[in-house]
């Protein structure tokens, strides 16, 4: 009987350490996924933003280097929003709400943000465009989103955006009776102090 007993033991015994093993890996294949969900959510964050600027998915205008040799006849409204998140003191707006451009034009609009707060403060601009849609075909040339913008107390500055509509627009089915997109930026915070910043060189933020 206490042969029996002793074997018991042991197998329980065995059986425990094998146990203590194996939740041992389970625990240790947990953390390291843990640690690679952790660094891809990291290195989601610039490829998500390539993604859109390359495929305008989600209404994210696509960047150009160099516009459509020839407009097209058939013309279509741009309508200009701008928002102001909330931390940042500051007055944001575009020069006009709307204009109307040929599809294929290239098109200089200007924005303008001052700041009312007592101190220096910087900002920095996302983007989208609606329709989700027209992204695949709004193009910008020179744009001052995703740049940190500074302005000292009072400061006022311009903000121009240089953009087209690609004529393969015309080509979607989706898009054919489209006739205004709209073009929507917002400022962000990026840090604020009231101490002097280091200076510009220019006296302004790259553009």
């Amino acid at each position: 009987m206490s042969g029996t007993k002793d074997t018991d033991r042991n197998a329980a015994r065995t059986e425990g350490r094998e146990l203590a093993r194996r939740h041992a890996r389970v625990a240790a294949a947990c953390a390291v996924f843990v640690a690679a969900m952790v660094g891809a959510a990291y290195a989601a964050v610039p490829l998500y933003d390539w993604f859109c600027r390359t495929t305008g998915f989600g209404g994210t205008p696509l960047v150009a280097k160099v516009a459509p040799e020839k407009a097209s006849d058939r013309r279509i409204a741009i309508r200009f929003d701008a928002n102001v998140g909330g931390g940042l003191p500051w007055d944001f707006a575009p020069e006009k709400h709307e204009v109307e451009i040929a599809i294929g034009e290239t098109k200089l609009a200007h924005y303008a943000a001052v700041n009312r707060g007592s101190d220096p403060t910087v900002g920095t601009a996302t983007y989208n465009v609606s329709p989700p849609q027209a992204g695949a075909y709004f193009n910008k040339i020179q744009c001052f989103c995703f740049t940190e913008q500074r302005l000292d107390a009072g400061e006022r500055m311009d903000m121009p955006v240089a953009f087209f509509v690609d004529p393969a627009i015309l080509q979607d089915p989706e898009l054919k009776s489209l006739k205004s997109i709209t073009l929507s930026y917002t400022f962000f915070p990026v840090r604020k102090t009231a101490e002097p910043l280091a200076a510009r060189g220019d006296g302004k933020a790259p553009m």
